[in-house]
């Protein structure tokens, strides 16, 4: 069984691609690869970067104002879209790259926004995303870093775990009683923080495995854009939970 805590990614996803492959005529343009889905994912990242530029723009040119509803737009374009490519995987070809447009523009308000606060965040959040990326990607592939059974479990474990604190604390919020200190820039708020980040980081991994094991059972060619979607997916949460240790850092 094949397990990821990427929410965009789960065991039915190629549950049935077995009988696909054995099925198909020409299976090296007819179905899912490692290269092509790589190429997707540089893709969506040009495009997330390209619409990322915008807002980041209209922000730091004094018209905050002005980028707030592209910021919020692209906020929920991107999750309308990530849950139409959950539901059905044969969109994603389609709204993967919508997907990616909009998590630019609200990844580009929200850095230019701690940009100003905190000068060279960005920077460093981009540097610790990517490098984390390669790093995790190359000891992935020489076997250093190995997606066991119970390496997964304890991940989607822990996924879970970090999604329902989230959870609580938002609806908690709304009420006046959030969970106390994880926020905050003290000892527990970083070492929090530092765990989800870890946390984050991992799922990659997790990614990395089901992909390949995709590819080599002969998922349709349409996931290669499922598969970059996904990797955005948590690449955009990785960024995100960056910039919340850094800005927690900052503080300190």
């Amino acid at each position: 069984m094949m397990r990821t805590g990427n929410p965009a990614l789960n065991d039915k996803t190629f549950e049935n691609f077995g009988v696909y492959a054995r099925d198909s005529i020409d299976k090296t343009s007819a179905t899912m690869s490692i290269n092509g889905t790589v190429h997707k994912t540089l893709f969506l990242l040009l495009l997330a970067f390209g619409s990322a530029c915008f807002t980041w723009s209209r922000t730091f040119e004094g018209n905050a104002a002005t980028a707030m509803p592209w910021i919020l737009g692209g906020a929920i374009g991107g999750f309308v879209c990530a849950i139409g490519i959950c539901f059905k995987h044969t969109l994603s070809p389609w709204l993967a790259p919508v997907y990616a447009i909009a998590e630019g523009l609200f990844l580009g308000g929200v850095s230019a926004g701690l940009e100003s606060q905190y000068p060279g965040i960005v920077i460093q959040a981009v540097g610790g995303t990517f490098g984390t990326l390669f790093g995790l990607l190359m000891a992935y592939q020489s076997g250093l870093i190995r997606a066991t059974e119970n390496f997964k479990l304890g991940i989607v474990a822990a996924t879970g775990g970090i999604a329902l604190v989230y959870l609580i604390s938002f609806i908690g919020g709304f009420f006046g009683f959030p969970i106390p200190y994880i926020h905050g820039s003290g000892a527990i708020g970083i070492g929090f923080s530092l765990f989800v980040v870890v946390i984050a980081a991992l799922n990659l991994v997790l990614d990395f495995d089901f992909i390949e094991q995709a590819a080599e059972r002969g998922a349709p060619k349409y996931l290669e854009w499922y598969g970059a979607f996904a990797l955005m997916v948590t690449l955009v949460w990785l960024y995100l939970e960056i910039l919340r240790l850094l800005s927690k850092l900052r503080d300190r």
